[in-house]
């Protein structure tokens, strides 16, 4: 529980006319902020309110600070209260008021789930504070004149019960992530931020503005097959992509904007639905500094960037506009991108316990791409490059390789909370996507021309252009049961998808088409329902437990079918019907061992819907089932003011999935190789102290493997292991704030560093990668509303190899006989890049240390 008293005191001069104080009308308390559940100790901050003569708050300052978080939260709810206006004589006028809130901390039971206010006097309030009057000194009224004194009035308190707004972990895998100081790590964009995951890796063959290839868990999870992927709990996955299905392209996200994401690792959430192989991954957004942040930066390979958020001083968190401009010329040739995006949230309250959140977003990108090189012909110096090795290195083969994509995107979201703790959300989304790409994995090798002829060449362009519009709820009662809250939630999920997918070869000359691969119109309908009960039978057993069921309805239209077959001429074009369903069982149990230490073990089943170009018309749609398990440990402490913090978590875990998917160099997509299993293990810690140091470390083991014919399904160490997926993972990220005086005049600083290391790669033929280790730093400083940064990604300058394949190709031309023997290909990674900032904050809210 925690309890804000609020006393206002009037500041007044005069003896000679009373004057009435101003009357709390409406007046919410603060949200507890999420990163300070383990809170143990009443913290308190002092604000400054002015109020003017309708009663808004019109300005609200810390006077004595609790720390950022407790300080922001105080001025967010401060900044929505509404008064009845003070008076001298009849006459409203503005007054300053001293505003004393107590945070104190938790004593519910751990799994209430959110916070509700069960006053009294106080309700929420009914909309955000008006702007900002002219500011009118303490000891004067609007007109000048000083104000007599007044009566002291009365206190009036309000009661908030629950935890923090984050649940409870359902698995030691599921991380509810708060980005704070880490964002200064060097990041390029918001798919960055899943390194702070443990056991992810992100790879892209694809250039600047294609989907990052993401390994977790074991799995390469392509740029999204075994991946959930949501914002503010919108699906980003594409179904039926041309690229892959599942395909989802985060470049989109504005780095500044995201709050904080969840990760859960393992399908071990009732609300997981379709592509949560791996796990899940939702991006929330909000931007906590209020005011206007621009920022330029400029770097190696002439890259450019331009960004610029705001966020209305009167309102919350949940309020911003973000617009982010990027280009450059790549790091090698055939690198070149520009892409620019716009993102902007407003949310409304409707009511003491309703609010409307309303989203949008506009993207488009273009960009090159430089494929991937023969190691031989790297070493032999055999491209059309210098004959350096780096230029070597950096060089390619087919210039004609890219792409283009473009995204809109809306979403409105309704909240509403109830009697009892209890909440209904509504959320409608409308998403329409363009992509284009163009790649080349094996040169001249897959075409069958014409007699006489040469090879056209294998370049490969994949377009993908949908719409997708979808519903999603649930509803949380808020029931108890011996006095205790037993959280139950009941959910749901509408998605139609509507794309039209094609895959055709392109002739190396020219670029123009020569042979369709594929060529599909797609309608996909998901509904899908879920059930999740969570219960405290013992003081110190927590049980959860949940089912989920997914429906598919698809509708093919197969575009590219052939003029005639055995029986004589026919229509290109066959129709498809395929209907599918699976439920879904998820459960874990938690117990208590100390107070910070806790034994969570979680088992699961998942799912991910079938490739409707692959289906036979009336089929029951096949779908790959997951089975996955994890048991491992958590532990955390605080000190007793809340400004320390220390998080552990370790596990190990097991997986198996009926029908995989491999990376094929032929199609250029992912292609299906029957069952799999994973064995693997995890640690990480994240070590915060005093708003001041933030570090994060992690350590990630798996095996991925084929089981062998007729193996026992516990043999999960046993089979061939799958190729590309990394088996060791480790991640660190720092970023130490602090403060120096230079001429007499405080200067804030910040130092960060990103270090990911990368256990070798398994290859096909029994071969291996090399290890990776990669170290980013940067450096900032700022002087009232100014700031200069600098950022170094690879700051050893390591040649690195971001993808490894191994197969047969042939690059060397069209008449030239292909070898049959499969070699190492690789795209390079980005070589030392340094990069130069310049950010100005306006109307800018200090943070304090």
């Amino acid at each position: 529980m925690f309890i804000p008293t609020l006393v206002l005191w009037l500041l007044s001069a005069s003896p000679e006319v009373p004057v009435t104080p101003p009357v709390p009308v409406d007046a919410a308390p603060p949200v507890m902020p999420a990163d300070a559940s383990a809170l143990t100790q009443p913290v308190h901050v002092l604000l400054r309110l002015t109020i003017d003569d309708t009663g808004e708050v019109s300005r609200v300052e810390v006077r004595e600070s609790g720390g950022v978080l407790f300080d922001r939260a105080a001025m967010a709810a401060a900044l929505r209260w509404r008064f009845e206006p003070a008076r001298r004589g009849g006459v409203p006028l503005e007054v300053q008021v001293d505003v004393p809130v107590t945070f104190e901390p938790f004593v519910s039971p751990p799994d209430g789930a959110t916070l509700r206010a069960e006053d009294t006097d106080a309700a929420a309030p009914v909309d955000g504070g008006a702007a900002a009057p002219p500011r009118v000194s303490p000891s004067t009224d609007a007109e000048g004149n000083a104000p007599p004194p007044g009566p002291k009035p009365p206190s009036f308190s309000t009661t908030v019960r629950g935890q923090s707004v984050a649940p409870p972990p359902v698995a030691v895998g599921d991380f509810h992530i708060t980005v704070g100081q880490l964002a200064d790590v060097p990041r390029n964009s918001a798919t960055d931020l899943l390194l702070l995951a443990p056991g992810v890796m992100l790879a892209n063959h694809g250039g600047e503005g294609h989907a990052e290839t993401i390994y977790l868990r074991g799995f390469d999870a392509g740029e999204g097959k075994d991946v959930e992927m949501r914002l503010n709990g919108v699906p980003l996955n594409e179904v039926s992509h041309a690229h892959g299905h599942g395909y989802a392209d985060t470049y989109f996200i504005i780095p500044e904007l995201v709050q904080s994401l969840r990760v859960t690792e393992g399908p071990y959430d009732p609300s997981q639905g379709d592509f949560g192989v791996a796990g899940t991954v939702d991006y929330q957004l909000g931007l906590e500094r209020r005011g206007i942040t621009a920022s330029a930066s400029y770097g190696s390979f002439a890259s450019r960037r331009l960004s610029l958020v705001w966020g209305p001083p009167e309102s919350t968190d949940a309020t911003f506009v973000g617009v982010l401009l990027r280009q450059g010329h790549g790091f090698g040739p055939n690198r070149a991108y520009a892409n620019a995006g716009l993102m902007a949230q407003t949310e409304l309250r409707l009511g003491p316990e309703t609010r409307l959140r309303l989203f949008g977003a506009s993207y488009g990108a273009r960009f090159s791409t430089a494929g991937v090189v023969r190691e031989t012909d790297v070493v032999d110096a055999r491209l059309p490059c210098d004959a350096d090795a780096d230029s070597q290195f950096f060089c390619l083969y087919d210039p004609n390789q890219g792409g283009a994509s473009q995204r809109h995107l809306a979403s409105v979201e309704l909240v509403s909370r109830l009697e009892r703790g209890g909440r209904f959300v509504q959320q409608a989304f409308a998403v329409t996507r363009q992509m284009r790409s163009r790649e080349n994995f094996t040169g001249f090798l897959q075409d069958t021309p014409p007699v006489g002829e040469a090879q056209r060449g294998d370049n490969t362009e994949q377009s993908y252009q949908g719409t997708t519009v979808g519903l999603r709820g649930r509803y949380t009662p808020g029931l108890t049961w011996a006095g205790q809250p037993q959280p139950l939630e009941l959910g749901y999920v509408a998605r139609y998808d509507n794309v039209h997918t094609r895959a055709r070869r392109l002739r190396d000359k020219g670029g123009a088409p020569y042979a369709t691969v594929f060529d599909n119109q797609v309608r996909t309908t998901n509904l899908g329902a879920y059930l999740s009960l969570r219960g405290a039978p013992l003081e110190w057993l927590t049980l959860r437990g949940g089912v989920r069921v997914d429906t598919f309805l698809f509708g093919v239209e197969d575009l590219n079918r052939p003029e005639s077959d055995r029986q004589g001429s026919r229509i290109p074009e066959e129709s498809v019907e395929a209907y599918g369903f699976f439920a879904s069982p998820r459960a874990s149990a938690e117990v208590r061992l100390t107070p910070q230490l806790t034994w969570l073990t979680s088992a699961g089943l998942g799912a991910r819907s079938s490739d409707a170009a692959g289906l036979s018309d009336a089929e029951f749609a096949p779908y790959a089932r997951v089975t996955s398990g994890e048991t491992g440990l958590g532990w955390r402490w605080a000190d007793d003011a809340g400004a320390s913090a220390l998080e552990v978590r370790g596990a190990v875990f097991a997986t198996r999935v009926s029908q995989d998917l491999v990376f094929s160099e032929t199609t250029g997509r992912n292609q299906p190789i029957g069952p799999s299993q994973r064995l693997g293990a995890f640690g990480t810690a994240r070590f915060q102290w005093n708003q001041r140091l933030d570090v994060q470390a992690s350590l990630a083991w798996a095996r991925a493997t084929q089981p062998l014919p007729g193996a026992s399904s516990w043999r999960l160490w046993d089979g061939a292991v799958i190729p590309y997926i990394p088996q060791v993972l480790g991640r660190v990220d720092a970023a130490w704030r602090g403060t120096a005086t230079v001429a007499r005049q405080p200067v804030g600083w910040s130092l960060a560093l990103g270090h990911s290391a990368i256990g070798p790669k398994p290859l096909p033929l029994d071969r291996y990668s090399e290890s990776i280790f990669l170290f980013d730093v940067a450096a900032r400083a700022r002087w009232r509303a100014v700031e200069l940064g600098v950022t170094v990604e690879n700051v050893l300058d390591a040649r690195w190899r971001e993808s490894e394949f191994n197969y047969v190709s042939n690059f060397r031309g069209p008449d030239a006989p292909a070898s049959l023997l499969a070699t190492r290909h690789f795209s390079a990674g980005a070589p030392r890049t340094v990069r130069g900032t310049l950010t100005v904050y306006l109307d800018l809210q200090e943070d304090r240390p």
